[in-house]
């Protein structure tokens, strides 16, 4: 644009600065999280026996480089439910963001699902329920495309290193400040073919007084014999789940 006067252009400038300097993102951040959900659902099969979860974790990001590393935890009991104990899931992350170009986002990294004195080795016909998975996401917009890969033993699965989970979602801002959040996936299990199945999810999210509520619902087309709870409940059942998460 053009400016009449010097000191038009000069006070322009400065101001400028300064609304870039407090827009712009330190080096360095460390976030916190907390949260309750009315049941703990992961690819969308009930991991606390249908019932509610205490969830909470922390997150550091490097703005500069898009390495990101942080740390999850949420209250489970399906590894009691299969005959070993703990009844905690400790995950540990870590991996990059960036661009591909300036429509397409990439996102890379490895998850540890840890699961303290579970046991499950200990048990006939399970492995242990520790599992490491890499991951990569290609985005577009609000639109998504990931994939996982275990390097180890899926979620105490017997032989089922290299099991694998292709997610597509999208989540689309709405008015009012709400988010559409679209979810769809397959999970591979490598020689358990039959407790592999397909997911997926239609929710809403929006902030209310600085928290987070989301409320989806989501099912599976998993074996109804295969994923029970010691009672027999189907743990892959269409439900609804809400959440409630405070960042700071």
């Amino acid at each position: 644009m053009k400016k009449l006067l010097l000191a038009a252009a000069v006070a322009a400038t400065f101001t400028g600065s300064l609304v870039h300097a407090e827009d712009a993102k330190p080096d360095n951040e460390v976030s916190f999280n907390v949260g309750v959900v009315s049941e703990y659902r992961y690819r969308a099969i009930a991991q606390s026996r249908l019932d509610p979860a205490l969830q909470g974790g922390a997150d550091y990001v490097n703005n500069p480089t898009g390495f990101y590393a942080g740390t999850w935890l949420s209250s489970i009991k399906w590894t009691k439910d299969a005959g070993g104990s703990g009844d905690v899931e400790w995950d540990i992350y870590a991996g990059k963001r960036g661009e591909v170009t300036k429509d397409v986002s990439y996102d890379v990294g490895v998850l540890s699902y840890i699961y303290p004195s579970n046991g499950l080795d200990k048990v006939a016909g399970f492995a242990d329920a520790n599992t490491t998975e890499i991951y990569g996401q290609l985005g577009y917009g609000p639109v998504y495309a990931k994939y996982s890969h275990s390097v180890t033993n899926l979620f105490g699965f017997v032989d089922s290193k290299n099991s694998g989970y292709l997610d597509i979602g999208a989540n689309i801002e709405l008015p009012d400040a709400y988010t559409l959040n679209l979810h769809a996936g397959h999970q591979t299990i490598k020689n358990n073919t039959a407790y592999s199945y397909s997911d997926w999810k239609i929710g809403v999210t929006k902030e209310f007084f600085g928290v987070s509520f989301s409320l989806a619902v989501l099912g599976t087309n998993a074996e109804k014999s295969l994923y029970v709870t010691p009672s027999g409940k189907f743990t892959g059942k269409t439900t609804a789940v809400l959440s409630a998460v405070k960042s700071f």
